[in-house]
């Protein structure tokens, strides 16, 4: 079963229980997929890593959006927003922890014998198809340039 198939029979599952949170969140999500399906010049279905890329930038979207409204200083709007988030985290990978991605940006900076900030393109060029939808792209970046300005 495709993911786009998981989110589908999800939503039917979150409607019949009535569970509206899961239901807005998993109709959105859907609506994202189908909107990049129709996108470009021709309509094509996604593939599990596209529909995964659509899910990971509908959560970036619901993390920046509740990190907004606590800085507005509205916390039940943030609140709403990361009820959202729980509910699409459940169908992203496992985010990686802060150890396995050091040691995966370190492997990248040594295969790639980048030294210095002139390198950060050749390790995120590396890094970009290990981590995707499995940590967040800026926390990649902040960490490869913190490791590439010490060495």
């Amino acid at each position: 079963m495709s993911l786009k198939d998981t989110l589908q029979t999800d939503l039917t599952a979150a409607m019949r229980a009535k569970d509206t949170v899961r239901t807005q969140t998993l109709r959105m999500a859907l609506a994202a997929v189908r909107n990049s399906e129709v996108s470009g010049d021709t309509k094509h279905e996604l593939t599990d890593d596209e529909v995964l890329a659509c899910v990971t930038k509908e959560a970036k979207k619901r993390r920046e959006a509740a990190t907004a409204y606590d800085d507005a200083g509205r916390p039940e709007l943030a609140d709403a927003e990361r009820a959202e988030l729980a509910v699409l985290e459940h169908y992203l990978p496992a985010q990686l922890s802060d150890e396995d991605l050091t040691a995966m940006i370190q492997q990248a900076i040594s295969s790639t014998g980048a030294s210095g900030m002139s390198g950060m393109g050749q390790v995120m060029k590396v890094l970009q198809p290990q981590i995707a939808g499995r940590a967040d792209g800026s926390k990649v970046a902040a960490a490869v340039r913190q490791a590439l300005s010490a060495s």
